[in-house]
């Protein structure tokens, strides 16, 4: 039976409706995965180190997608529950056509200063080339990786999650078969898993973009629309916290790397990339939920339905919490093998890793409140509070934790950054949230 934006959520239909986003995210993460468990096993760790060395970049050039996106979705759910259907069309219509063009525009940026980018970052000379090989083929696909992640909001907002869900698993197999293709079967190395990622980004957005463009059965189409820069800025100025999350963690990473080539040298690099390799698929757990969920509270919102929001709001809280206990314990007890797939080849940087990931993994107790809580605001169409969790979370908590630890704690202090600001963020998470409890009604 179809979900609907206006239904009632016990616990199994809320799971059942996010479910599909949660799944899209974890796909679009294998991507980079995939990319560097082939990299690693068949070209070596040195390549390795330099496809995680220029990732935080080509995923900050992402961020832009995931703003439109989840800003997007919060304005358009919105207008569908105050009943106005054709202006939900339009504002979607426009923000797709803006996705595309920006992304286009960033890409060829990124494409023409990638070397420049990739020394800026600290790459050495035996790592440059293979940064700027990688860098500058995902970078062809930026628009369509924008896209993809825009496209992944507003499937929920469609009341197509699964669609989307089967958008994205086909993409994510297109990227896993080709990979074994040209890594594994017709050794082309770096340049071969780059590609691979290019094209599967293809799919992931070309598909969704087509089917917007026919009749459909779902609430939303791409219509002819004209710009609305009122709708624009409230779009980006909602989303501007996701954007923030984003641009922040990537620069953060670029931090990480930084920090451990100076306390650890390329093995420290190639241990962080496997640490994030892990974060990105347990992380997508919490930024799938909100943003499956996050149409369901702009359509309440709009609607003016607060009985749903504070449902809404409670059931989260709860899945949240049991999901972070789950993650941290799966986390801890898989650590040796998560590694070895990916290091196994070197005892001493295995044993760094699985180390570092165990630290790493105290935070995925504390990380989802933190994701909820900004998401939440965001779908509330209160960016600024929205943009300020994800600022403090990320920019200032995390960046502040992982220049100062290292000084007390060594490269301990380095992995264990991450849970440090992640206990800050909660009280400020926890402390907005009681404060607009009255002017929202969620509790």
């Amino acid at each position: 039976m179809r979900i609907q934006l206006s239904d009632h959520f016990t616990y199994g239909r809320l799971l059942r409706f996010v479910f599909p986003t949660i799944s899209m995210m974890i796909v679009t993460s294998v991507y980079g995965i995939v990319d560097g468990l082939f990299i690693s096993n068949i070209v070596g760790k040195s390549a390795f180190a330099s496809v995680n060395l220029i990732m935080p970049f080509l995923m900050a050039l992402s961020s832009f997608g995931f703003m439109i996106g989840t800003g997007g979705s919060a304005l358009v759910s919105k207008t569908l529950g105050e009943g106005d259907k054709d202006r939900a069309n339009r504002y979607f219509s426009m923000l797709i056509a803006v996705t595309a063009v920006a992304g286009t525009l960033l890409s060829a940026l990124g494409f023409i200063f990638m070397r420049q980018i990739s020394e800026l970052l600290g790459a050495s000379d035996s790592l440059i080339e293979n940064c700027v090989i990688y860098g500058r083929t995902v970078v062809v696909a930026g628009a369509f990786f924008m896209l993809q992640n825009a496209f992944q909001s507003f499937f929920a907002v469609a009341e197509k999650p699964k669609l989307g869900l089967a958008v994205s698993v086909l993409s994510g197999v297109c990227n896993i078969v080709l990979d074994f293709l040209m890594v594994y079967v017709f050794r082309m190395g770096v340049f071969g898993a780059a590609l691979a990622t290019t094209i599967s980004q293809g799919v992931g957005a070309l598909i969704p973009a087509a089917y917007f463009l026919r009749p459909n059965d779902s609430l939303l189409r791409l219509v002819p629309a004209g710009m609305d820069l009122h709708a624009l800025g409230m779009a980006c100025f909602n989303g501007s916290s996701e954007m923030m999350t984003n641009l922040s963690m990537s620069l953060v990473g670029m931090l990480y790397n930084y920090q451990l080539m100076r306390y650890a040298g390329d093995d420290g690099v190639a241990a962080y990339g496997v640490v994030m390799y892990v974060e990105m698929i347990f992380l997508s757990f919490f930024i799938g939920y909100s943003i499956g969920c996050a149409p369901i509270v702009g359509y309440d919102y709009g609607a003016g339905n607060s009985a749903e929001l504070k449902n809404l709001f409670c059931k989260s809280l709860v899945l949240t919490a049991i999901i972070g206990a789950l993650m941290t314990v799966s986390a801890m007890t898989l650590a040796v093998p998560l590694s070895s797939i990916f290091v196994g080849y070197d005892s001493k940087l295995l044993a760094m890793t699985v180390h570092g990931l165990r630290l790493y993994s105290l935070s995925f107790l504390i990380c989802g409140f933190n994701v909820f809580s900004s998401a939440f605001f965001t779908a509330l169409s209160n960016g600024p509070l929205s943009a300020l969790i994800s600022f403090l979370r990320t920019l200032v908590f995390e960046s502040g934790a992982v220049l100062l630890l290292p000084h007390l704690l060594g490269l301990d202090g380095i992995w264990f950054a991450i849970t440090a600001a992640e206990s800050i963020t909660l009280v400020v998470s926890f402390t907005l949230l009681a404060k607009n409890r009255t002017r929202y009604h969620y509790a």
